[in-house]
């Protein structure tokens, strides 16, 4: 069989490079999927995906079972766009069972979720306490009564350096994490996605995010002001070179990741 050849600059897609270097579907929907379970005895079948981008969430949540729904909100309308055209077509009669709405993530949906989802610290476009604290109470009021809140969260002392972080993704493709500008006084906080081809070709800044950084403690304190009862705390466990190994353990003051430069949690609220 052919191997597929290379991929340069000209012949990429940034959309599937971004899915193919950031998300990993099946480790968030496994570890929502599992929580949920654990915290109510059922299997939730009502998924909405904020900030959804191409909504690789939202459509291999209902590839798991023919009851599930999900729903996912973004304002890109060429995002939204490329998702319906190369993760929803794909799935036939399950498209269906996913409604994609181009509106602001603080809007009501057409049902309340069992899980409610942020991920990729989309949240951070918020850079007022004030207005993430607002949204937070939005995705409050709209969970089912059995119902989690659940978003990444990013700490470390490497969340504050101005560092470019590179990893190859095969097909001669590197991608590229640059934490550009960080500035302590207000938390504003400058990002960029780059990918670099084999044969010297780049897409430079594929992705920029002009964000606040929030930190866990910071993100805890918001949602318990929101209204949410109960916020835990699910930290990454380090594998024996440093890295994550993708295993996320209940640890509310994060003890097992606290050498850790760099650090991913998921945060799990609920009334």
């Amino acid at each position: 069989m052919a191997r597929n050849p290379a991929l340069t600059a000209r012949s990429a897609d940034k959309h599937a490079l971004y899915q193919e270097a950031v998300q990993d579907p099946a480790v968030d929907l496994g570890f929502m999927a599992r929580v949920y379970r654990r915290r109510f005895g059922r299997s939730a079948l009502l998924f909405r995906e904020d900030f959804c981008g191409t909504a690789l969430l939202s459509s291999n949540w209902v590839r798991g079972g023919r009851e599930r729904r999900s729903e996912g909100f973004d304002l890109d309308a060429g995002v939204l766009a490329w998702g319906r055209e190369h993760n929803l077509a794909p799935l036939g009669e399950a498209r269906s069972r996913i409604e994609l709405r181009r509106a602001d993530v603080r809007s009501a949906g057409s049902f309340r979720p069992h899980i409610r989802s942020a991920t990729n610290f989309s949240y951070s476009v918020f850079h007022t306490r004030a207005e993430l604290v607002g949204y937070f109470r939005a995705a409050r009021r709209s969970l089912a009564h059995e119902g989690l809140f659940i978003l990444d969260a990013y700490g470390g002392c490497e969340a504050f350096a101005e560092v470019k972080e590179r990893r190859s993704i095969g097909r001669g493709v590197t991608y590229i994490w640059d934490q550009a500008k960080y500035l302590p006084g207000s938390g504003e906080y400058h990002c960029y996605i780059h990918f670099r081809f084999r044969d010297g070709s780049k897409l430079e800044r594929a992705f920029t995010y002009i964000w606040r950084y929030w930190s866990i403690p910071e993100l805890v304190d918001a949602l318990r002001d929101a209204g949410f009862g109960r916020v835990d705390a699910y930290f990454e466990q380090s594998a024996k070179d440093g890295s994550g190994n993708g295993v996320f353990r209940l640890d509310p003051e994060g003890r097992t990741s606290r050498d850790c430069a760099g650090l991913i949690a998921y945060l799990v609220a609920s009334r």
